[in-house]
């Protein structure tokens, strides 16, 4: 049991971060009648958690490197624990807002840390078995949040949404203490200040225009403002990582083909796959009248049960496999799950959804653990926690441009149709076709992109001095996969 707790330790914590995205979904009404607030100013509950975890992803992953891996994922548990508290106890909303951002900031110090704590620690086939039931719990968190949240906010109340993560903090921490060995990088330097700095506001000004956008419309002037904001700081972001020599990102390492691929890949799987639940839950709950816990079995178990099969099932097999065909193959399932999904009606029930949901969870079993893995096998290990704080950041504002993207064009077909249940299936089928779309761009483009370049994830690389070095893998771990075929 021992051998496994970091890899309990980080499920955990992973599970309960990204569950935190989509869980108050369903109790939003909830929430509104408590506090008597709009429900247009509870969407700040939700987009507030997932600013500040997109924001700060990559900043805390730069800290884990220098400062520890370990020791920051426990205060990250502590921050993510107090903050759950004070979103059960807050007396209004603005209280309930400034909690989530303040949870947002323990989740990202959490986030940073999950992928590099098991790269470190598990090897060989014990890699592909960790990071395969890692990647399930990914899917598993993000699809079964509505579910979650549903079942206590009929049973308990929404309150039960934040507190119910208490428990669970607790026993992250005691095998986080009990079985992971603290991880640093060898030559910490100094700390990238301005880099941290201006990548955070790059990210913060852009996820706000974008959640912006998705409310106001994209000619919004606050919006616009925003994004504009975004880039200036994104441009002083890029200028002080060139001439920086402790950069927090190392922008060489988007000069390999497969690390931006799989960047890349991570941004569009999270639009694909998880940005139209919000919406799809709306159409269970408002139009079809479905309760919290029918709208999440509905909508989120199917998905989540197919990629914990897959995960935890067939995660040694996948990570043999090369990952042009694990992520590439896996995004094809996403697109047709998705394009399954869009076939629903005026009259259509939530049993349509059924079929496309599975075979989209199956291709997100597939893609989370072999992506991940991928793509930490492409940087120096001991600069796992800025490339596993760079995925997520990626992973983080792909979701939040699927939900402003998908949130416009669904508010769009239903204002048309001046709310009517036809305007609603219209909303949810077109955003559905969207989202197949994105997923089948992105699923050609890895296999097409990576058919020469990927590196064999069941072994990951060292440090390597030269470009012609570091496009070889190194030598395998012993007890590490054999090759895999590309």
């Amino acid at each position: 049991m021992r051998k496994w707790s970091p890899l309990i330790a980080v499920c955990l914590g992973t599970f309960l971060l990204l569950v935190d995205v989509l869980i108050v979904v369903v109790a939003l009404p909830a929430i509104s009648d408590d506090f008597r607030a709009d429900y247009a100013d509870l969407q700040w509950v939700v987009d507030g958690y997932a600013l500040s975890l997109a924001a700060l992803v990559l900043g805390a992953g730069s800290l884990a490197d220098r400062f520890g891996r370990r020791r920051l994922y426990l205060i990250g548990i502590g921050v993510f624990a107090l903050s759950s508290l004070l979103c059960a106890a807050a007396p209004d909303e603005q209280a309930l807002i400034a909690a989530r951002i303040l949870q947002g900031l323990g989740g990202a110090a959490m986030f940073a840390c999950t992928a590099a704590l098991l790269n470190f620690t598990y090897h060989g086939r014990d890699r592909g078995v960790a990071f395969g039931i890692w990647g399930a719990v990914n899917g598993l968190a993000a699809a079964a949040g509505p579910l979650v949240g549903g079942l206590l906010t009929e049973h308990l109340g929404w309150r039960w949404v934040f507190l119910v993560n208490l428990p669970v903090c607790v026993v992250a921490v005691w095998f986080t203490v009990r079985g992971v060995s603290e991880s640093r990088a060898p030559r910490g330097g100094r700390l990238d200040l301005s880099g941290t700095i201006g990548f955070t506001v790059a990210a913060a000004a852009v996820t706000y225009g974008l959640i912006r956008a998705g409310e106001a419309g994209w000619g919004d002037g606050t919006a616009l403002t925003a994004f504009a904001a975004g880039l200036a700081a994104l441009v002083l972001f890029l200028v002080a990582e060139a001439r920086s020599d402790h950069p927090m990102l190392d922008l060489a390492l988007f000069r390999r083909t497969p690390f931006t691929v799989l960047i890349v890949a991570a941004f569009l799987t999270q639009a694909a796959a998880f940005g139209s639940l919000p919406f799809i839950t709306v159409w269970l709950q408002q139009v079809l009248g479905n309760g919290p816990v029918d709208a999440g079995l509905y909508g989120a178990l199917p998905m989540a049960a197919a990629s914990l099969v897959v995960g935890a099932g067939a995660g040694r097999l996948l990570q043999r496999i090369a990952p042009r065909w694990t992520v590439g193959l896996g995004l094809l399932l996403i697109a047709a799950g998705n394009l399954l999904q869009a076939r629903i009606g005026a009259d259509s029930t939530g049993t349509v959804l059924i079929p496309g949901l599975i075979v989209a969870g199956l291709g997100v079993g597939s893609v989370l653990p072999a992506n991940a893995s991928a793509l930490l096998a492409e940087v120096p290990r001991e600069r796992s926690g800025m490339a596993g704080g760079a995925l997520n950041t990626f992973r983080q504002l792909g979701l939040a441009l699927g939900v402003a993207v998908f949130g416009t064009v669904f508010t769009d077909r239903v204002a048309q149709a001046h709310g009517s249940p036809a305007g609603f299936a219209d909303g949810l089928d077109a955003i559905l076709r969207i989202a197949s779309a994105t997923a089948l761009a992105a699923g050609v483009l890895v296999l097409v992109l990576l058919r020469k370049h990927a590196t064999p994830h069941a072994t990951p690389q060292v440090a390597a001095p030269d470009p012609a070095q570091a496009a070889a893998p190194a030598p395998a771990p012993e007890g590490a996969a054999p090759p895999v075929r590309r």
